[in-house]
C-alpha cells in the first residue's frame, strides 16, 4: 500500500515539532552555570569615613603641601573619578586577557602621574587637566622572577606589571578650584 504524501508530511512536521519542544525543554531546564563566589577578601580592608578622614588631612598636611609649593602655590587635582561600569569592564578586560595569557594572581596596581602641559586633549578624560596629577590602572601578576627579585633585594612588591594587557587612565579629576578643600566631599 502506498502511503499518501499528507501523511509523509505530517510526520515529519510532528518529528521535527517534537524534537523543538524536546531540546526547548532542556535547555530551559538546564540552569546557568553559577557565577564563581566573589572573594570578600575586601572587607578587612574597609575603613571608616573618620580614617578616610585622617589619611585625608594628612595628606593635605604634608604632599600636597610641597605640591603647592611647587606649584607655585597653586592646588593640584586631589581626587580621581571611574565609574562602575567603567571598573568593571576593566577588570573584565584584564581578567580575559590574563586567563588568555595564563597568568595566575592578577591585580591591578595604581600609578601616580601626570599629565604634561602639551598631553593631547584626546588621551585626557577633559583637556583642561593638562599639567595636573592623575592615576593609572595597571595589571599586574605575581611571578617566579618577582619572589626572587624580593628575596634578593628585601622588596616586598610581589607583583610585576603586565605590559601586554594596557593600563587605563582618562579618569575625571578634581582640578583646581575643586581640588583645594578643607573638607572630604
Amino acid at each position: 500500500m502506498k502511503t499518501s504524501i499528507l501523511f509523509k508530511d505530517l510526520s515529519s512536521f510532528l518529528s521535527v515539532l517534537f524534537s523543538t519542544v524536546f531540546l526547548l525543554s532542556v535547555i530551559r531546564c538546564t540552569p546557568p552555570p553559577p557565577e564563581p563566589p566573589v572573594d570578600d577578601s575586601y572587607k578587612k580592608k574597609l575603613i571608616t569615613h573618620a580614617e578616610a578622614r585622617v589619611l585625608f588631612d594628612e595628606y593635605s598636611a604634608t604632599n600636597n603641601k610641597v605640591l603647592m609649593e611647587s606649584r607655585n602655590g597653586n592646588p593640584d587635582s586631589r581626587w580621581y573619578w571611574f565609574s562602575i561600569e567603567e571598573m568593571e569592564g576593566y577588570i573584565k578586560y584584564v581578567k580575559e586577557n590574563a586567563k588568555e595569557k595564563n597568568l595566575k594572581d592578577v591585580g591591578i596596581r595604581i600609578y601616580m602621574g601626570k599629565y604634561p602641559g602639551n598631553h593631547p586633549s584626546n588621551k585626557m578624560a577633559k583637556p583642561e587637566y593638562a599639567g595636573y596629577q592623575t592615576v593609572f590602572l595597571m595589571p599586574t601578576t605575581k611571578t617566579k622572577s618577582s619572589e626572587n627579585r624580593e628575596k634578593r633585594r628585601g622588596v616586598a612588591d610581589e607583583n610585576e606589571d603586565i605590559q601586554s594587557i594596557q593600563p587605563m587612565n582618562m579618569t575625571n579629576l578634581a582640578p583646581p578650584p575643586k581640588a583645594f578643600v578643607e573638607t572630604m566631599n
